[in-house]
C-alpha cells in the first residue's frame, strides 16, 4: 500500500487523537505501516544519493573488517571515511565481535543534555551498589572477575557506560587494571567535564585502551578540548562520540581547527535516537522510523553524512564513522548470532510502549519532503470509511 502524503497525514491526525491506550485495529495498522514505510523509502533515498556524493566512502562487512571501497549492494555493518587504521577498535568489537558488553558503576551525571536517554529521569537512577558493578545483567565484585574469566568465554571488548564514569572515576582503576590484564579490549564514555590530567594518567596506567570524549554535552567547551587534548597524549585511541545534532555541529564548526589537532583519532557520528524521556525536546523535527525501531529526527543522519564529504573533500586526518541507527541494527544482528540466537533474532526494536503518532505530524506536513510513489487508498481504508 503505497498511500498518499496527503491521505497519511488525514489518518496521522486521526491516530495522534485517540487515547494513548486506544489499540489501532488492524486496518488501521496497516495504514499506520504504509506510512512509515513511505516516509522511510524516501529517507533512505535521499540518504542513496548523499552517499554517493561522498569521496572515498568505506564500509566494514562481515568479510572485511578492515573495510572496502562502498557499494550499495554491500552488506554494511557500518560506513566511514577517513584513515582505515584510526578506525576504533571498540567499534570493530561492538559491530564484529561480541558486541557491546556493558560495564555499569555510576548512577550519577554531571550535566543534563537534551538529547540524554534518561533526561529528567537522572536523579532517580537506581544505584548499581556499594562495592558493585553490572556486567552481563548480574551484580560482582571487583575480586570476582578472574572467576568470571575462567569460567566464562571473554568478550572481545567492554565498554564502561551508563552516566558518568568521572563522577566518580577513583573506583574504575582496579577493574580496569583487571579487565587489562585479561586482554579484553576496553572503551570508556565520558563528556569530559573535570576531568583533569592525573585521572587520564590514572586510567592510561591502568591499561585503559579508548576513551569517547561527547562534546556534545558541552558544546565543545575549551575546558573540555583541553582534557582531550591531555588524553590524546595519554592513552592509545581517544576520540569523539557525539549525538549529531544542529547545536553540536554549529559548535565543532567554530572549533574545528583545534579538535583537529588535538591528536584525536576518530568521531563517532550517533545517529540521535528518541525515547519517552528526551523526545519532548525534539518535537516539530521532521521524525522517522528505522524498520520500526529507533525514532530519530530525519536530519541526525543528514547531518553526518554533510560532516562526511566534509572530512573527504578536505583529507581531514581523523575517520568519521557513520554511527547510524541502520548500524545498530547491524549490531544487534550480530550479537544474537554471537550468542547463538535463532535466525532473524535481534533486540533491536521500537523503544515506545505507544506509538507517539503525533510526532510525525511535521513530516507530513512539510512542503519539502515529498513520497517517492503514490497510490489511491483501497476501498475499505479511505478517510470516511468504517475502519478497524
Amino acid at each position: 500500500m503505497k498511500i498518499s502524503k496527503k491521505d497519511a497525514l488525514r489518518w496521522f491526525q486521526f491516530f495522534a487523537e485517540l487515547p494513548e491506550e486506544e489499540p489501532l485495529g488492524c486496518r488501521q495498522q496497516e495504514i499506520a505501516l504504509a506510512v512509515f514505510s513511505q516516509i522511510e523509502t524516501a529517507v533512505d533515498a535521499r540518504r542513496a544519493q548523499m552517499l554517493r556524493e561522498i569521496p572515498g566512502l568505506r564500509a566494514i562487512t562481515p568479510e572485511h573488517p578492515e573495510g572496502i571501497p562502498y557499494e550499495p549492494d554491500l552488506p554494511a555493518c557500518t560506513l566511514f571515511v577517513g584513515p582505515g587504521d584510526r578506525f576504533p577498535a571498540g567499534c570493530r568489537s561492538c559491530l564484529l565481535g561480541s558486541g557491546l558488553s556493558a560495564v555499569r558503576k555510576t548512577n550519577r551525571c554531571n550535566a543534563a543534555c537534551p538529547f540524554c536517554y534518561d533526561y529528567g529521569e537522572l536523579d532517580r537512577i537506581p544505584p548499581i551498589g556499594e562495592g558493585l558493578w553490572e556486567i552481563g545483567g548480574c551484580r560482582y565484585r571487583e575480586e570476582d572477575l578472574p572467576l568470571l574469566f575462567s569460567l566464562q568465554k571473554k568478550p572481545t571488548g567492554i565498554a564502561y557506560v551508563y552516566l558518568e564514569p568521572f563522577t566518580e572515576i577513583e573506583k574504575y582503576y582496579g577493574v580496569i587494571r583487571r579487565f587489562h590484564e585479561a586482554g579484553i579490549h576496553q572503551h570508556m564514555y565520558t563528556n569530559g567535564i573535570g576531568a583533569t590530567e592525573e585521572q587520564l594518567r590514572a586510567l592510561a596506567g591502568a591499561g585503559l585502551d579508548e576513551l569517547r570524549f561527547n562534546l556534545g554535552a558541552t558544546a565543545c567547551a575549551d575546558s573540555v578540548l583541553t582534557a582531550m587534548e591531555t588524553a590524546a597524549k595519554l592513552i592509545p585511541r581517544v576520540g569523539i562520540e557525539t549525538p549529531m545534532t544542529r547545536e553540536f555541529i554549529a559548535a565543532f564548526g567554530k572549533k574545528k581547527d583545534r579538535i583537529l589537532s588535538s591528536g584525536i583519532g576518530f568521531m563517532n557520528c550517533a545517529e540521535l535516537h528518541l525515547n519517552e524521556n528526551n523526545l519532548p525536546n525534539y518535537f516539530g523535527e521532521n521524525m522517522y522510523f528505522c524498520r520500526m525501531g529507533y525514532l530519530s529526527p530525519i536530519v541526525s543522519r543528514d547531518l553526518t553524512l554533510g560532516l562526511m564529504k566534509t572530512a573527504a573533500e578536505e583529507d581531514w586526518p581523523i575517520v568519521l564513522h557513520d554511527c547510524s541507527d541502520h548500524t545498530k541494527f547491524a549490531r544487534d544482528l550480530n550479537l544474537r548470532a554471537k550468542e547463538g540466537g535463532w535466525f532473524g533474532q535481534s533486540s533491536y526494536g521500537c523503544e515506545f510502549e505507544h506509538i507517539p503518532y503525533e510526532v510525525f505530524l511535521p513530516v507530513l506536513e512539510d512542503p519539502e519532503f515529498s513520497f517517492l510513489e503514490e497510490e489511491p487508498l483501497p476501498p475499505g481504508y479511505r478517510p470516511g470509511d468504517v475502519v478497524l
